[in-house]
């Protein structure tokens, strides 16, 4: 990596850097772990986010918290925005952004936004902005950095939206939106815990066939496929990028009886949790 600029203070920390192609071992590694992530990607790149592959058409910009990345094809230099939860937290910010359960942890494990040409521009220029502040180290640089920070937010937030949740093949109502992002923000903290659909129509406080039906009306997967997705994703990730045995990913992910917990990764997957290790570390791939 090169033109490394960082903002630090006390416990808030933000930088934002021009990222070489491969940079494996820079975003699977420690360095980034905590933080949040928004990295721009110019049009024909192609990028895999923990086990999903993608080929960018347009430049586009991915929103990442814990997933792993692997850049293995661009044609330009990708730019990497990383800031922790001190200096910009979405969650407590989520009235101003909006973007929790959508830009961030959403259930359909789609990170990125598209650009056409008139907003690549704009969010290139918030990028730039951000740098040159970073680079005169003024008093008032935090606070600009910031409202930086949150237009580039606040512009993908609304696209996202159009991309994904008002278009010719789905369209999900003003007031359904915050049932859809509540749900992916719940199931991002309690999937290790809550497997079943009536404990998250609780935290929702709607009846569990309301939920599944709402779903339904809005063409997504059942609430419950949706829990074993996160749970499987996640077993995939231990899986791979861990050491751990079997047992203790089951335990880690809420089950008592691994057993079980391997009867449902290979009846969702085709594969044992063991075979799919072997496999995938061998260079296989799966349609996941």
């Amino acid at each position: 990596m090169s033109q490394t600029l960082i903002f630090e203070d006390h416990y808030k920390k933000l930088g934002i850097e021009n990222v070489s192609e491969n940079p494996l071992e820079a975003f699977s590694g420690n360095k980034f772990r905590y933080d949040i992530k928004v990295l721009y990607i110019p049009s024909g790149s192609e990028i895999s986010v923990d086990f999903n592959h993608f080929k960018t058409a347009k430049p586009s910009l991915f929103f990442l918290t814990n997933q792993h990345i692997k850049i293995s094809k661009t044609k330009e230099d990708p730019t990497l925005l990383y800031y922790n939860r001190d200096f910009y937290c979405i969650q407590i910010h989520d009235k101003e952004v909006a973007c929790d359960g959508l830009l961030f942890h959403n259930i359909f494990e789609i990170p990125f936004v598209e650009l056409e040409e008139s907003e690549d521009l704009i969010i290139k220029n918030l990028f730039q902005n951000i740098k040159d502040e970073l680079e005169w180290k003024d008093s008032s640089a935090e606070e600009m950095i910031r409202t930086y920070v949150k237009q580039i937010i606040i512009r993908a937030t609304r696209k996202w939206k159009k991309q994904n949740l008002d278009n010719d093949n789905r369209k999900i109502p003003n007031n359904d939106v915050d049932i859809f992002r509540d749900f992916s923000r719940y199931l991002e903290i309690h999937f290790r815990e809550k497997h079943n659909v009536s404990e998250y129509a609780d935290l929702l406080h709607i009846a569990p066939k309301t939920l599944t039906h709402k779903f339904k009306n809005l063409h997504l997967e059942s609430p419950n496929q949706l829990i074993i997705n996160r749970i499987l994703l996640e077993a995939k990730r231990l899986l791979i990028y861990t050491d751990k045995p079997v047992k203790e990913i089951a335990y880690d992910l809420g089950y008592d009886d691994p057993a079980y917990f391997n009867r449902l990764f290979t009846n969702k997957t085709g594969s044992t949790p063991s075979n799919f290790k072997k496999n995938y570390s061998s260079g296989k791939k799966y349609n996941i």
